[in-house]
């Protein structure tokens, strides 16, 4: 029987999400990769388990992961069922629905017939009575936005979610969301955008100004660009790398020796740290408080301790800040 670690509190910090009374904390837990019958039980266990004992207390799904789509809620119901029953109102779980999940016409996008059965099917799986997020994963530019935000308020109506949030908006489709979403009175909690050292999307395209001005809070997915951001990739494409498989996500292409070149020179700023690339990466995208919470993922429980490690050092000093600028940007 799992007991979770009494001092699991004490050394990680949790941060305000935007406006509401909901506290995040910094790191985040991606049940994206590595939660699915193909990964062994046992270590999906203790993963979950040794997250939970370091103060990771908010787990992030969607329908869609695994695979097959499903099996990472599915995985996550059985530990909640067999080590985290007594911890539930301890835990933040966050799905989301808007990529293909079902054959048909029902089984994708924004309308509301899909986000709610999307819901109750999630719900089953994980085996809860509701979820504390609920997103909308993308955009559709087929369905009005009208709908796809009142099928989320309807989700926090019927005590399905206890939150909203939306995933991959651009900056003005957010603030249309959250006005939508306001008027409802349910409002906006939190975005979850793709953003890392190398990705700077939500700070060129006006997204991170856009959820200052809203206060709304924010979830950085993909945090160490898939793995780029580690040390793996600091001598070329190990064998047994994401890079050198068949995943839709990264390829060996993107590894180029000018790639290559500048993870070199991001990992010495990160020996001067004391910290690994890992940990500078997430340092950064955690930096100025701008980001609630960076989502990682994980495929043991050392490399959650890596992660995790990344808050012992989040201040930066400016020529820091402007060489890590010079090398991605040069």
């Amino acid at each position: 029987m799992y007991t979770a670690h009494p001092d699991r509190y004490a050394e990680m910090p949790y941060r305000r999400t935007g406006r509401s009374g909901l506290k995040l904390p910094a790191l985040s837990l991606g049940l994206w990769h590595n939660f699915g019958p193909d990964r062994p039980v046992a270590t999906q266990r203790a993963i979950l388990r040794r997250a939970f004992d370091l103060g990771v207390t908010h787990f992030d799904l969607a329908n869609n992961y695994g695979p097959p789509p499903g099996s990472a809620e599915s995985a996550l119901g059985e530990a909640l069922k067999a080590d985290f029953a007594p911890y539930r109102d301890e835990l933040v779980i966050s799905t989301k629905a808007g990529y293909l999940m079902w054959p048909g016409p029902y089984g994708e996008w924004g309308s509301r017939k899909y986000l709610l059965s999307s819901l109750d099917q999630s719900l089953s799986r994980m085996g809860l009575e509701y979820v504390d997020i609920f997103y909308s994963h993308r955009p559709d530019p087929e369905t009005p936005l009208e709908e796809t935000m009142g099928a989320l308020h309807t989700a926090v109506r019927q005590g399905k979610a206890l939150y909203v949030g939306v995933s991959n908006y651009s900056a003005e489709q957010t603030r249309e969301a959250a006005r939508i979403l306001g008027e409802l009175g349910t409002p906006l909690l939190i975005h979850q955008p793709r953003y890392s050292m190398l990705d700077r999307r939500p700070e060129t395209g006006g997204l991170l100004d856009a959820l200052d001005e809203l206060q709304v809070g924010s979830v950085a997915y993909s945090p160490l660009e898939q793995g780029l951001l580690t040390g793996r990739y600091l001598n070329g494409i190990p064998e047994d790398s994401r890079a050198a498989s068949d995943s839709p996500f990264l390829n060996s292409d993107a590894v180029t020796e000018e790639l290559v070149g500048k993870l070199r020179a991001l990992n010495e700023i990160a020996g001067s740290r004391g910290q690994s690339l890992a940990q500078l990466a997430l340092a950064w995208v955690l930096r100025q408080g701008r980001v609630t919470s960076a989502l990682v993922g994980a495929s043991s429980p050392r490399q959650l301790e890596d992660s995790v490690a990344a808050i012992g050092n989040l201040d930066f000093a400016a020529d820091e800040l402007a060489r890590i600028d010079k090398i991605v940007q040069g």
